[in-house]
């Protein structure tokens, strides 16, 4: 197997993202989110909320690559709280009224930013006769993949392009000491990659995987069909 990364992410990962946003709406204040982390809290109230009450812009929409950023979604949150803080004459750290609002599209524009960077992602492999003939799989893990709803706009577009989609339960997408535990007993599974003397092991602080292919992607600069990103349960 040959690693070809298509995209990196540039700015801001999401996890870090929908933290700031729940921070910078005091969701540990909500009743529902006191004991549990900014994502999961962002994803609880999305269910109650309309995302169509505020309309964020997805970032990188003028970039025909699969790179992420998500640092312009985090200001344009911020400053639609500021403006709503100032029309319902609260201070900082008051609950809004339109949290599940404000949760809603905040979740749906990350989830649209992740499946368009997918999708390109998958219609250049395809291209390139980069994906295998025989059940074509997009494994999708981590952080990301705990949050349900991005698993279903994902699946969206796995089915419009013909790919089986495949995530791990979530409680192995939280933690990284799980992550890289379960890794390890499927290569102990498998006989590989094991090594029996911690002295056999090479440390690197920052390891290139497979080859670069982001500037191949770049260049073709594909152009998404039209694709009805919409959860209806």
């Amino acid at each position: 197997m040959k690693w070809r990364p298509v995209g990196f992410l540039c700015l801001e990962f999401v996890t870090f993202v929908c933290s700031q946003v729940a921070r910078r709406l005091s969701l540990i204040k909500h009743p529902k989110c006191s004991m549990i982390s900014g994502g999961q809290a962002i994803e609880i109230l999305a269910r109650d909320g309309d995302r169509l009450k505020f309309l964020f812009k997805p970032p990188m929409g003028a970039q025909y690559d699969c790179n992420f950023s998500f640092a312009g979604l985090r200001n344009q949150v911020t400053m639609s709280i500021q403006k709503k803080e100032e029309e319902e004459g609260v201070e900082q750290g008051t609950l809004l009224s339109c949290v599940n609002d404000i949760a809603a599209a905040t979740q749906h524009t990350v989830a649209s930013h992740i499946a368009k960077r997918t999708h390109r992602a998958i219609l250049f492999c395809k291209a390139k006769d980069l994906l295998p003939s025989c059940n074509p799989t997009l494994v999708v893990s981590g952080g990301v993949a705990s949050n349900q709803y991005i698993r279903k706009i994902l699946k969206i577009v796995t089915d419009t392009t013909g790919l089986h989609l495949l995530c791990p339960p979530s409680k192995f997408c939280t933690d990284n000491g799980v992550m890289i535990a379960w890794n390890g007993v499927e290569r102990l599974r498998e006989g590989k990659g094991i090594l029996s003397h911690t002295e056999e092991v090479n440390y690197e602080p920052k390891a290139p995987l497979g080859v670069n292919i982001t500037a191949e992607v770049k260049e073709a600069a594909i152009k998404l069909p039209p694709l009805k990103l919409r959860v209806t349960d």
